[in-house]
């Protein structure tokens, strides 16, 4: 408890729920680090398939276009599902109320799965920033970022409002460092005419007709369902709204507005100098790093960038360190999840979501080796399931609940809706063969195990039910008393037994002749008034026939319960218990599934 209190803090009352929610800055900071770190390699992974199409390059100004319009376009959609659901949950909520329990369900599961790549993605991102920067550490690359989700997963167990204070910070200075990359490097195109460089600006080739047909429009297809991971992490505001301070809705729009003009301008300002500027991808540094360098040069300035980024690419995960609790523990209260997903623990956070979530994460960072480009094909299709599900739930929403201007609501949300739909549908062809099948298979699994989790809490609960004029009846005990020779936890075992019922029996499993023979001179002396019962163990084991002895007991005795009452002494020090068997907890275990089999543990403490 000691160490737990050091590494979370101390437990938080209740009452202290309300001064845990947090402003628009700092719910900003701490909610949109997903949103905002996507745009550190959103660009690159869009130039990754556009240098497959040569000339074709000189279309990626008008694909990040179309990328910024559609990212205006779901802003806008999901602040409206602020408002209109309050309680978060986001899609999950919207397509729960609106849609039936099987769309709402693959919401959830989209969800999911987009948090635990999200995780995975930034903390291989911030990574490949150092590396970049760091060259020497590749290699090791892996074990850094277990190191980041390790250090990650504790900070936010200690709660919401500490850990978004202590990560609001990287946003807000990275959001700096690329406006001054970015401002820096448009006085320099525009006041000088050349890079930053000094060198002459490369020319933009013409692209003929010939050229396009080439280079083949799927793979401008590929390009923009790559850059499409600028979009992912919006919903993270919406999913969040009961984190924010009072009132809740309205803190969250204006959160969402700041992160939609902030995520444009950022992804517009990388993109328009990584063309001008002539850079392209390349596997040893990153593109956010090449135009550090021709802006900065590897001064002090390009040092701060690449710090930034790398902290921002790493905190970014703590968005999903949010979310994700907080979706599981709607589809743990709804039977989707286990139950534990819904209980708050000491820090009034999800705890048991946050260890769940760096688990899952560190288990795809081994198997990917911690590869960002091996993890992005993997990454969208769940975020645009889900956004389209959203969207198409809030028109149906708005036709139910009307209310003013409620056409060009539902209008907005429709068109957000055609937009990630067809989105969806180009990322999901577009990435199939590159790792997006995989996305595509786990999400119905992801379902099916939902609804058996569902199905196996409405048996239990039929199950559990009893009539209120149910009888109690009086209860006959046979008992038996496992022990391991005579001594003090026997005797009190034994006592304990006899106030149950006249019918005890003490059992001894034989494992030498020798030791059993002192065992039953001894108890002949002591005459507890007790049947002393001696089981052969041929094959030295104790549990074996203990078990088959039950078994011809519960025959005998078919209208009694049988109970089992099991003598244990308790150690003084926790590292005393690796010194002795452990005989009656194997039992215990053994027991715990065996009908009208009742286990009684009487413990003896020891006092040294």
């Amino acid at each position: 408890m000691r160490l737990k209190h050091l590494l979370i803090g101390h437990p938080l009352h209740a009452i202290q729920a309300e001064a845990e929610q947090v402003s628009v800055f700092i719910g900003l900071g701490a909610f949109a680090s997903d949103a905002v770190s996507s745009v550190a390699y959103a660009t690159e992974e869009m130039l990754l398939v556009l240098v497959l199409a040569g000339s074709a390059v000189s279309f990626g100004p008008a694909i990040a276009a179309l990328i910024a319009t559609v990212l205006l376009l779901v802003i806008s959609s999901y602040y409206q599902t602020v408002h209109a659901y309050p309680t978060g949950g986001g899609a999950y909520n919207v397509a729960r109320e609106n849609l039936g329990v099987y769309p709402s369900l693959v919401a959830g599961a989209a969800l999911v799965v987009d948090y635990v790549l999200t995780v995975a993605v930034s903390v291989a991102a911030g990574i490949a920033a150092v590396t970049s920067a760091v060259p020497d550490l590749y290699p090791h690359r892996v074990a850094l970022a277990l190191g980041a989700v390790t250090i990650l997963t504790p900070v936010n167990l200690r709660g919401v409002r500490e850990s978004g204070r202590l990560f609001a910070l990287p946003t807000y200075l990275f959001i700096a460092c690329v406006l001054w990359a970015v401002g820096a490097g448009l006085v320099h195109l525009f006041a000088a005419g050349t890079a930053a460089s000094g060198a002459p600006l490369p020319p933009v080739p013409a692209v003929p007709t010939e050229a396009i047909s080439a280079a083949g429009a799927w793979l401008l297809v590929r390009a923009f369902a790559s850059g499409c991971v600028a979009l992912t992490g919006v919903e993270a505001i919406a999913n969040t709204v009961p984190a924010f301070k009072e009132p809740a809705p309205r803190h969250a729009g204006v959160a969402l507005i700041w992160l939609g003009v902030i995520l444009a301008s950022l992804f517009a300002g990388i993109t328009f100098l990584t063309f001008e500027l002539g850079i392209r991808p390349r596997p040893d540094e990153t593109v956010l790093s090449q135009i550090g360098t021709s802006v900065f040069g590897h001064g002090l300035p390009y040092a701060l960038l690449q710090f930034s980024t790398a902290l921002i690419l790493l905190l970014a995960a703590n968005t999903c360190y949010t979310g994700f609790p907080r979706m599981a523990s709607l589809l743990g209260r709804d039977k989707f999840l286990p139950r534990q997903l819904a209980h708050v623990g000491d820090r009034l956070v999800f705890s048991n979501g946050v260890i769940i979530l760096g688990a899952a994460a560190a288990l795809l960072l081994v198997i990917f080796q911690a590869d960002t480009h091996a993890l992005i094909p993997l990454y969208a299709v769940g975020v645009f399931l889900a956004f389209t599900i959203s969207q198409i739930g809030m028109v149906v929403h708005w036709r139910r609940a009307r209310g003013p201007w409620w056409q060009w609501r539902a209008a907005l949300n429709g068109v957000g809706a055609l937009a990630t739909g067809v989105v969806l549908i180009v990322v999901a062809s577009a990435k199939f063969i590159h790792g997006a099948w995989v996305v595509l298979v786990i999400i119905p699994l992801l379902v099916w195990f939902f609804v058996t989790i569902h199905r196996h809490y409405d048996d239990v609960e039929w199950q559990l039910k009893i009539s209120p004029d149910a009888p109690l009846r009086g209860l006959s005990h046979t008992v038996v008393v496992p022990i391991p020779g005579i001594t003090r936890p026997v005797f009190n075992a034994l006592q304990y037994a006899r106030s149950l019922s006249p019918r005890v029996q003490a059992v001894y499993v034989s494992l030498d002749d020798e030791e059993t023979r002192q065992v039953q001179a001894l108890w002949n002396q002591w005459n507890p008034g007790v049947e002393l019962v001696v089981l052969e163990a041929p094959y030295r084991a104790i549990v074996g026939p203990l078990l088959e002895y039950l078994n011809i007991v519960e025959q005998e005795h078919r209208d009694d319960l049988i109970t089992v009452v099991l003598p244990e002494f308790v150690p003084h020090r926790w590292w005393h218990h690796f010194l002795h068997n452990q005989t009656a907890l194997l039992l215990k275990g053994a027991l715990l599934f065996r009908k009208n089999v009742v286990v009684i543990d009487v413990p003896y403490h020891l006092n040294l």
